[in-house]
């Protein structure tokens, strides 16, 4: 039966024969971990080799086994009004989403469904997590089809219209949207931006890579690598030789350790960026913004135009000298766990502002609108109470020291230096708060080293609220909490009179708005 016949009718369809097979090969990383053990258990056997191939064996049939069943047990239905899935091999459950409740359909393609031709199909609802549905897997064809069905099918149920004819209708539609569409390239990074971008994000995972290693060295060749005692007897051993070696030898060999973890870190960024976001493309389609990423495993997002809620522009310390800048999107859909999609994750801001006036923002306000800045006497009471904190800190660990008499007391006084530095802090940042409000859009900026800047639309708030704790209201600032569909937005600190002027244009705005006009 064709596809899209069959998909009218309210057939259940299956997903794709080969999806057992690769739901198969990924079991089998579960029998790498039975297979170490058991062949490090028995290392001492000369079959320790052929007994760890043979569990593994087992574990890879069983898996493929119950993959085989659960592909047999799997079916999804498109219906007149939601997408129905029923699984389970011995107990079944099924799952009817609405269509009017599906906020996104994405594609993501991993690298061994990618040898098969297949993809996983993902319908965000919103609501995130388990409440989220996905088909595993389909092929190429099938899942763009899927996915243009779903929207016409939503499109529908959005607009109300339901015709007697309703089924043709939806059929020559989906037709028309399987043709190729005219798409507007927005932003889109080559290889030497991709390398760039890649030198900028030293990654931590260096860190986690080690500590693995470590982990390893202690399991399997009994080393105590946490242990003082296993240094000191290096260090008088064959590690001796350093003791040798004089000042600047040592300083020399610090910071050739240092240059090392710099350049780790960085490569480790490099390989992240580009697995990440090979040929990430950013278009304009009419049906909103769609962007592709990924080397081994491939996604293919469709954000609506309407659905986007806020954008919000960062930097980074080192990249900010360079101009380099990153653009996201706050969705009603979820891009792997975040309700931020990146967008422009590496560019100037002569490439990001069209971005933004494309989505209806903008990354500068109107003309003649005027930056406020928070209350002075907010960072004041904060820097107070850090201060304050870290001295009581600094005081417990002094007493403690004095007591136990393992230590000076003296050691304390980092502590309260550090509440010094924290304090300072807190009064300097105090330049770099700042808030505007044109007629449109309302704009946040915040941070020196890393300054970031959240834009979001005004009649696209959900809420306004204005939030006072005791000090606050003694000293006369406010919290200002927006709600947005997709995140939270929260300006700290503001007099209590601009505070309440910006509740009251927006809440003014929200209220002049017809929403059921908006994205039409």
């Amino acid at each position: 039966m064709d596809q899209a016949a069959s998909m009218q009718s309210g057939t259940p369809q299956h997903t794709h024969v080969l999806g057992f097979a690769v739901k198969a090969v990924q079991g089998m990383q579960n029998a790498i971990v039975p297979m170490a053990a058991a062949y490090f258990s028995m290392s001492d056997q000369p079959w320790a080799v052929f007994a760890a191939l043979g569990i593994g064996a087992l574990i890879g049939l069983l898996s493929a086994g119950m993959s085989y069943l659960g592909w047999r047990r799997l079916t999804y239905t498109v219906g007149a009004e939601d997408i129905r899935v029923e699984s389970g091999i011995l107990s079944r459950a099924a799952r009817s989403v609405p269509y009017e409740r599906i906020q996104d359909v994405s594609i993501e393609q991993g690298l061994i469904p990618r040898m098969f031709g297949l993809v996983q199909v993902k319908f965000e609802t919103g609501a995130g997590g388990k409440d989220d549905l996905a088909l595993s897997f389909l092929s190429e064809g099938e899942g763009e089809r899927l996915r243009e069905v779903i929207k016409a099918r939503k499109d529908d149920a959005e607009a109300a219209v339901v015709p007697a004819g309703a089924g043709q209708d939806i059929q020559d539609a989906m037709a028309e949207r399987a043709a190729p569409e005219p798409a507007e390239v927005l932003f889109s990074m080559d290889e030497k931006r991709l390398v760039t971008f890649g030198l900028f994000e030293f990654s931590l995972a260096v860190f986690a890579v080690l500590a693995g290693l470590f982990q390893y060295a202690e399991t399997f060749a009994s080393v105590e690598l946490w242990d003082p005692e296993f240094w000191e007897s290096w260090l008088a051993g064959p590690g001796s030789w350093l003791s040798t070696l004089g000042p600047a030898a040592q300083i020399l060999g610090l910071i050739s350790g240092l240059v090392t973890l710099a350049i780790v870190g960085s490569a480790t960024g490099l390989v992240r960026t580009v697995l990440r976001d090979w040929g990430f493309v950013l278009e304009r389609t009419p049906k909103g913004f769609r962007r592709r990423r990924g080397l081994l495993t491939k996604t293919d997002v469709v954000m609506p135009e309407r659905r986007v809620q806020a954008i919000t522009m960062t930097t980074g310390f080192i990249r900010r000298r360079f101009g380099w800048h990153g653009l996201k999107f706050v969705s009603l859909a979820q891009d792997s766990g975040s309700a931020s999609h990146d967008v422009a994750p590496f560019a100037k801001p002569v490439e990001i502002a069209p971005i933004a006036r494309a989505a209806g923002f903008a990354i500068h306000p109107a003309d003649g609108t005027h930056w406020h800045r928070g209350s002075r006497k907010f960072r004041f009471d904060s820097a107070v109470i850090e201060l304050l904190f870290l001295c009581l800190v600094a005081a417990v660990v002094a007493t403690a020291l004095a007591i136990s008499g393992k230590g000076s007391p003296f050691y304390a006084l980092i502590i309260a230096a550090l509440g010094l530095v924290l304090a300072s802090r807190q009064m300097f940042l105090w330049r770099f708060d700042y808030n505007a409000l044109d007629p449109n859009i309302l704009f946040i900026k915040r941070g020196w080293l890393a300054p970031k800047l959240e834009v979001a639309s005004r009649v696209k708030l959900q809420s306004v609220e204005i939030a006072r704790g005791p000090i606050a209201k003694w000293r006369g600032y406010a919290t200002l909490r927006l709600g947005l569909a997709g995140g939270t937005l929260q300006l700290e600190g503001l007099p209590i009179d601009r505070a309440r002027e910006l509740r009251t244009a927006i809440v003014t705005s929200i209220g002049a708005t017809d929403f059921s006009e908006l994205g039409r």
